[in-house]
């Protein structure tokens, strides 16, 4: 088939095209920017890419499926319905791109991308489809000829439940993107009790106070007894952590954390189930490289070291901030600054007391303005809210140079050359600190 996709430059959305490239479709696509994930569709899938959208675009294709983000009055939406071409929100198009695939799911509120790259690792001959790059095979997808598919499953707008899963691991639940579930807490937690039933092997962590209640047959990871003896070091300056499984041994995988080692039990669990050895595992293991934007270390210096982080949660970036209190006295530094990129206006407000809690420890933060992913401004006062921290209010950064620096109103108001620095958002913030915006 001939399959257009609207909003093409999407991390989930791009995904899906490559895929269906690998299942012998012709693809194209629109977006409203040219990214470095457009050019990679247009450079290595031959992808035909209309920037920004254009109705023309649609013309001659067989189906045409769009992201969450586009709006019924999108041209090219518009002319797709004239037209009569099948239209298939990404989560409805799931149906028929995973019906007849082993899917190996992974969801949870957080963790899910690092989860579903360390399970890919561990599951070489698979492939996968994941809402992050994957540094050990540098895309968000992986093809292989075979039906097995590891895939990172969004609950945001319950497309978890079009997923098809034979395996399901559930990292964590905490209630999110409840604007979509209009605030109804029980529909949010039968939305995952309804995406493990689905599956004939669940993979789940025992301590986190939902998934611990629920009364279905599944292996349960209880992380504060099955996993023992953490330990995080440097090699070659990046960040590694060790632990001992249950009576399996140690293990040793890219990334600082507790929560590193609670993700990559989760996917051992789950390889074991799928009949991989624990000598394959524990090998498959240091394959993994970790996924761009998360703890991503984007300048590794002696004096100065930036790192890129997705935490766009007060939860993520909590225990992300822990990981970067370990690193910071691992390398020796005296500071650690961070600069912030909030994201949405209602994902602010919903958790602004969590927002402000999490950045402790930090020496000085910057936040930026928010990133609004469509939503209509509000003002909230992120300055009196914040006011208990060192802060700069910012208009954005860059980094040249191996120096961040700070701007307000087009003039630069602080520069960093030295210490730990971190980025946390996921909006352009990444751009911006890699000197690419």
């Amino acid at each position: 088939m001939k399959i257009h996709f609207i909003g093409i430059g999407g991390i989930g959305l791009s995904a899906l095209a490559k895929f269906l490239v690998n299942d012998g479709h012709k693809i194209s696509g629109s977006d409203i920017k040219q990214t470095e994930i457009t050019n990679d569709l247009a450079t290595n899938f031959n992808a035909k890419i209309t920037i920004p959208h254009h109705s023309d675009a649609v013309e001659g294709v067989d189906r045409v499926i769009y992201s969450a983000a586009v709006r019924p009055n999108n041209p090219e939406y518009q002319k797709a319905k004239e037209l009569g071409i099948e239209l298939l929100s990404r989560k409805e198009s799931l149906k028929s791109i995973l019906c007849k695939k082993e899917v190996y799911a992974v969801g949870g509120a957080h963790g899910k991308s690092t989860t579903s790259a360390m399970l890919s690792s561990l599951l070489p001959e698979s492939n996968a489809l994941i809402g992050a790059i994957s540094k050990e095979f540098g895309s968000n997808v992986r093809n292989y000829p075979n039906n097995k598919v590891v895939f990172e499953a969004d609950e945001s707008d319950e497309s978890f439940l079009n997923s098809n899963p034979y395996l399901a691991i559930v990292t964590n639940v905490e209630p999110e993107h409840m604007e979509y579930y209009e605030y109804d807490e029980e529909r949010f937690y039968n939305a995952y009790r309804n995406f493990l039933k689905l599956a004939k092997i669940r993979v789940i962590n025992g301590e986190d106070e939902f998934l611990g209640s629920l009364d279905m047959e599944s292996i349960k990871l209880y992380p504060s007894k099955d996993i023992k003896n953490i330990e995080f070091v440097l090699v070659n300056g990046e960040p590694h952590t060790k632990f001992e499984l249950l009576d399996f041994g140690s293990f040793e995988v890219f990334g600082f954390g507790n929560h590193i080692a609670l993700d990559a039990s989760l996917a051992i669990l789950s390889a074991l189930e799928l009949g991989k050895s624990i000598d394959e595992i524990r090998l498959n293991l240091l394959n993994y490289k970790g996924i761009k934007k998360r703890f991503d270390v984007v300048q590794n210096k002696e004096e100065c070291v930036v790192i890129d982080d997705y935490g766009h949660h007060p939860t993520e970036i909590e225990v992300t901030m822990k990981s970067l209190q370990s690193y910071k006295e691992l390398r020796g530094f005296n500071t650690l600054n961070v600069i912030w990129q909030p994201h949405k206006y209602s994902r602010t407000m919903d958790n602004l007391q969590g927002f402000v809690e999490c950045f402790e420890g930090v020496d000085e933060l910057v936040i930026l303005p928010i990133w609004s992913a469509g939503e209509l401004k509000v003002d909230i006062d992120l300055k009196g809210a914040f006011s208990r921290y060192k802060l700069l209010m910012a208009d954005s950064v860059t980094k040249e140079d191996s120096t961040v620096k700070v701007f307000k109103d087009g003039h630069i108001i602080r520069e960093y050359k030295e210490g730990l620095i971190s980025a946390f958002g996921a909006g352009d913030i990444t751009y911006q600190i890699r000197g690419e915006a």
